[in-house]
């Protein structure tokens, strides 16, 4: 089953980066480095807000 990206503001720094909703590892800020997202198995956990879906699949 395919899954989604969103765009992700990060808590920290404000960045807003693209993330894959499955994700199969930890996605870090590009710019600071705090964790947006974490793997759980299926539907990642987020850390950060979801601004948008920018794709959905």
């Amino acid at each position: 089953m395919p899954g989604n990206f969103y765009s992700v503001e990060c808590p920290d720094c404000e960045n807003e980066q693209v993330v894959f909703g499955k994700a199969s590892s930890e996605v870090a800020c590009a710019v600071c480095g705090t964790t947006l997202a974490r793997p759980t198995g299926g539907e990642a956990d987020i850390e950060g807000d979801v601004l948008e879906t920018v794709e959905t699949r």
